[in-house]
């Protein structure tokens, strides 16, 4: 099972919504949102207002055709502010009930790397032979780090119930954390399909991968300038007598 959640650079949920769309996953099943969320206010459309708004979270599956193992996939449109734990216990449950074998989530790895670099991922399990199988797919092993958010915090109720679990966190400059990172989604899901021995076209989201690094050097240049503007002087701004100069 991939469970994802919106998080830095909008790395997981970028995923998981490409394999969601390139693998035709069905619906199974939804969670009872009013329980996990509480409404802050509300939108009024034409001066009318309407019923509180929750997000969506749910759940997908997908059947392999080729013999291999069939995939859960879980969506949360937000994490909850106070029952993240409970959410989590819950979609495991779910895990267990379609009697899945492992827990997959993502996140964002913030690094110095350069936008113009490509992105490597990192990993981490549940257990030490999980661990030791993600070293033999080539993946960094950064020993010890932090995982933010719910795509974490499902790897840790995972350990606490025994279960194997992978979370595969893709680099991400940490002068671009507020864009949107298909470039280390695509690193992500290469590693993620030749671990689950799935095939899928990443055409497209190459695609997107290289028009977000065309943006970033265009932001980076536009900062340069900034940077330039507000760190000098123009000599013929200075209050100066240039034609006694010699």
């Amino acid at each position: 099972m991939l469970a994802a959640w919106p998080g830095i650079s909008n790395v997981a949920m970028i995923v998981a919504t490409y394999l969601a769309k390139k693998l035709e996953f069905k619906e199974l099943a939804t969670v009872q949102a009013d329980y996990f969320f509480e409404p802050v206010g509300v939108l009024a459309k034409d001066s009318v207002i309407e019923a509180p708004q929750f997000p969506q979270s749910q759940f997908f599956y997908w059947k392999n055709s080729q013999g291999g193992s069939d995939l859960v996939l879980f969506l949360g449109e937000s994490q909850p502010s106070v029952k993240s734990y409970e959410l989590a216990s819950c979609i495991l449950d779910v895990g267990l009930k379609f009697r899945i074998s492992m827990i997959y989530t993502c996140a964002a790895a913030l690094t110095h790397i350069h936008h113009t670099e490509q992105p490597r991922v990192w990993g981490v399990g549940t257990n030490q032979t999980v661990t030791d199988e993600l070293a033999r797919h080539n993946l960094i092993m950064k020993g010890n780090i932090h995982i933010s958010g719910l795509n974490g915090l499902l790897m840790g109720v995972a350990k606490e119930r025994g279960m194997d679990g992978i979370c595969l966190l893709g680099e991400v400059p940490s002068y671009a954390t507020k864009m949107h990172n298909p470039i280390a989604a695509l690193a992500i899901i290469k590693t993620l399909t030749s671990i689950l021995g799935i095939k899928i076209d990443t055409g497209e989201l190459a695609w997107l991968a290289n028009d977000t690094r065309e943006k970033m050097k265009q932001l980076a240049a536009e900062a340069m300038e900034e940077y330039i503007d507000y760190f000098t002087e123009p000599i013929w701004e200075r209050n100066e007598d240039f034609e006694n100069e010699a």
